[in-house]
């Protein structure tokens, strides 16, 4: 019996059949058996494939699903890889998943990658069924395409080969990713990616350079892999799971992490799947056609882009028809999208492929909702935080430095009164934090640390105001484009003058922290603060559409507007000449910083969830998210995202114990490149710990502060008046004139020195946060 009955899924595509499929499949058969594919052995015996296997299998049908409008010549070479790739796991993992010899699989794998030349370049004579296969489509797939997608190629090729070490590392230590995890190392290992640059060359159109690398389209490529993989593993766990022993399928994943049935882990499977689609719709129909606009696409521009938009939708509908049909998967029960009856108002005959479950929560939030304080869980820490004996000093400085830049005053043409005042911006203590996120900086470094993370808290506080409540998208567009303006790759260079807070901020920063930079430093530096940027437009877009963020777009999202990458830009800048940019591209160092960023954004939004959610309407908060994407009340939501905190931090530890040491042999790194990422791990370690300690100290969050902020915004402090509500901390609009507000709560006796009463922190336990008293 099959281990769980497939869901009810939602597929909003028809799928179509390419009529060249009879002449694809005779080639594809003899092509598998010129490259040695149907005699290749297995190290017990036997054979990996044999001919009859092949055919019940049906590459040629997957393909002539995947890409129904592609002629004869393409559909052939198009099967042609994925027959290699289906091949190459196979092989893979039949030759050394049971032995365990990694530095063979390494050795391997090195091969392998030989036979992805450049151009010029003579490939060595292979010496197996995947090298030989290798070869024969490299030599007939990259002539016909750009030096620019080849790279890309490269890169999605090289990683579903090489990051199979990770399959098989977790397979011979017994252990399962957490769900961020696998999520992120199953579009590496994968294949959905490598299949995404396949759809270009079979529609006959590549994605133009300019625009491959922007948000939209990296958001369509990584929503289409996601949901490819989730659909691949509801359909592969009885063979994967059950009869090969494999742990790496999202169905598993979530069994564990949820600690429930199979059955509702797929459900949950399925659910973020359907989440995965809405996401890439919203993309294609809202996000791709306002990049195109914006940056003047030509209509050979956008005709590309229109062709891989819908070549991506083909190959969902598609590949899942094939699923449905072919003997790899488990499909019994099964519906194809060819299936029963079509047309106009048949879709309601299927409910899960409407969606209306996932649609109905991402958009049915009431905002302000009276939740009240979050009772905070234990908060898993490993690391004990350290101060920066500059602190008082810092303290001071950054006060004056945001009066300086006007914070205390109203934000001309936005805001008609002060976002901040002296008082707020104390209670925030940034300079604390900045002291134990670079507890060893000299007294100038942590006043400009101080100051970057005013800088990005009073803009994080600023564009719900200015622009979400209000609903103006293009003015936030334009000021979030703007900001580059002010920060000129080269120095001294002239700059316009500021016509705001945030952008004065932001040009004196910039002169006294990029002027020191490396050229490369100062350009990695730039990004960070723009994509920090980029993502309050991020929120200020969901907000006007009242849409609580899908899951994995809001984790990765979570991480910009977190201004996570700006503060660890800091610090990577000065081991800038000891390690070789492309180390950080590895996955080990990927992994260990998103693990990282991950636990202090969930962190964060633990302590916030009130400010967030009932004093401010935001829909931003991963508790939240959680809560709507579940169906479960706070409490739930928060012991899910308290788990997946502590898998993070867990997994970063497991990065470091076993990870790191072996990417330093990999990469054959030297003495001080190894010491150099050593000291940027122990950074981390104190970036994690002092967000930690910063957020149990603070005053912000705390039900006193929001209160007080509140009543003072309103302008009657504990007075018994109640004059018309026009703040922008309350909601506005037909029907809110009726609004009133309890009187303040009385008054209770706080901790002197502390908002707050906490356990004392040890190193190597567990902290727990307790509510204000």
């Amino acid at each position: 019996m099959q281990p769980f009955t497939l869901p009810d899924f939602y597929m909003p595509y028809p799928a179509r059949l390419n009529p060249n499929l009879p002449r694809t499949r005779e080639h594809s058969t003899e092509w598998a058996r010129r490259m040695g594919m149907l005699d290749s052995p297995k190290p017990g015996g036997g054979v990996i494939w044999e001919e009859e296997e092949l055919e019940r299998m049906d590459y040629p049908l997957m393909c002539a699903y995947t890409h129904p409008d592609c002629d004869g010549d393409a559909l052939d070479l198009i099967t042609d890889w994925y027959v290699w790739v289906f091949f190459f796991d196979d092989q893979f993992l039949e030759r050394f998943k049971y032995s365990r010899d990694m530095e063979a699989a390494q050795a391997y794998l090195d091969r392998l990658e030989m036979f992805m030349t450049e151009p010029g370049e003579t490939p060595p004579e292979p010496e197996n069924a995947a090298e030989a296969g290798l070869r024969d489509l490299w030599a007939r797939t990259i002539p016909s395409m750009s030096d620019d997608w080849r790279r890309r190629f490269v890169v999605s090729t090289h990683n579903l080969m090489v990051e199979s070490m990770w399959e098989l590392d977790n397979i011979d230590r017994g252990r399962i990713a957490n769900p961020i995890e696998y999520v992120q190392m199953r579009r590496r290992v994968g294949g959905a990616p490598w299949s995404a640059n396949l759809v270009e060359y079979a529609v006959g159109a590549e994605v133009p350079a300019r625009f491959a690398g922007t948000r939209p389209l990296q958001v369509l490529t990584d929503t289409f892999a996601d949901a490819v993989h989730l659909r691949n593993d509801l359909f592969s766990y009885e063979r994967e799971v059950r009869q090969e022993g494999e742990n790496s399928n999202a169905v598993l994943v979530f069994e564990r992490f949820f600690d429930c049935p199979t059955q509702e882990a797929a459900e949950l499977v399925n659910d973020l799947l359907t989440s995965r689609l809405q996401q890439f719709e919203a993309t294609a129909l809202q996000e791709v056609p306002a990049l195109l606009a914006d940056r003047a696409a030509s209509p050979l521009e956008a005709a590309a882009v229109a062709a891989y938009v819908k070549g991506l939708q083909d190959w969902q509908s598609g590949g899942h028809e094939w699923h449905a049909r072919s003997s790899r998967y488990m499909n019994k029960g099964a519906t194809g999208v060819l299936g029963g009856p079509t047309g106009l108002g048949t879709a309601a005959l299927t409910p899960g492929r409407l969606g209306l479950k996932q649609r109905a929560r991402q958009f049915g939030h009431m905002p302000y909702a009276p939740v009240g304080h979050l009772p905070l869980p234990e908060i898993y820490m490993p690391y004990q935080y350290r101060m920066s004996p500059h602190l008082e000093t810092a303290r001071e400085r950054v006060i004056e430095w945001g009066r300086e830049m006007g914070f205390f005053e109203p934000v001309p043409g936005l805001t008609p009164e002060a976002i901040w005042d002296e008082r707020r911006m104390r209670g925030h203590d940034l300079a604390h934090c900045a002291s134990m996120l670079h507890a060893d900086a000299t007294p100038e470094e942590l006043d400009v640390s101080s100051a970057w993370l005013a800088w990005g808290t009073y803009g994080d506080d600023l564009y719900p105001i200015a622009y979400a409540k209000t609903g103006d998208l293009p003015a936030a567009r334009i000021a979030t484009e703007r900001m580059s303006l002010f920060m000129p790759l080269e120095l001294p260079a002239p700059t316009p003058p500021p016509a705001n807070q945030l952008e004065r901020g932001l040009a004196d920063l910039w002169r006294r922290t990029a002027g020191p930079m490396s050229p490369a430093g100062r350009l990695q530096f730039r990004r960070a603060v723009e994509r920090m940027a980029e993502s309050w437009l991020w929120e200020v877009a969901n907000e006007i559409q009242h849409r609580i963020p899908d899951p994995i777009d809001y984790v990765e999202m979570r991480r910009k507007t977190f201004g996570s990458d700006m503060t660890m830009a800091l610090a990577r800048v000065a081991h800038a000449d000891a390690v070789p940019p492309e180390v950080y591209g590895h996955r080990a160092m990927h992994e260990l910083t998103t693990a990282a960023q991950d636990y202090a954004c969930f962190v964060n939004d633990l302590f916030s969830y009130q400010k967030e959610i009932e004093f401010e309407g935001e829909l931003h908060n991963l508790v939240l998210v959680v809560e709507k994407f579940l169906g479960v009340d706070r409490l739930r939501a928060r012991d899910v995202v308290r788990d997946l905190t502590e898998a993070r931090i867990r997994q970063f530890e497991h990065i470091l114990a076993g990870d790191l040491p072996a990417m330093f042999d990999e990469l054959r790194l030297d003495d001080d490149a190894r010491a150099a990422l050593l000291r940027h791990a122990d950074e981390i370690k104190d970036w994690m710990s002092g967000i930690l300690e910063w957020h149990r100290r603070c005053v912000r969050y705390t039900d006193a502060e929001l209160r007080r902020v509140r009543d003072e915004a309103l302008g009657r402090v504990r007075e018994p008046a109640r004059p018309a509500l026009s703040s922008p901390f309350l909601p506005t609009g037909l029907g809110t004139s009726a609004l009133r507000l309890a009187p303040p709560r009385a008054a209770r006796p706080s901790n002197p020195g502390a908002p707050a009463a906490f356990r004392t922190p040890t190193p190597g336990a567990p902290v727990s946060g307790v509510g204000p008293v």
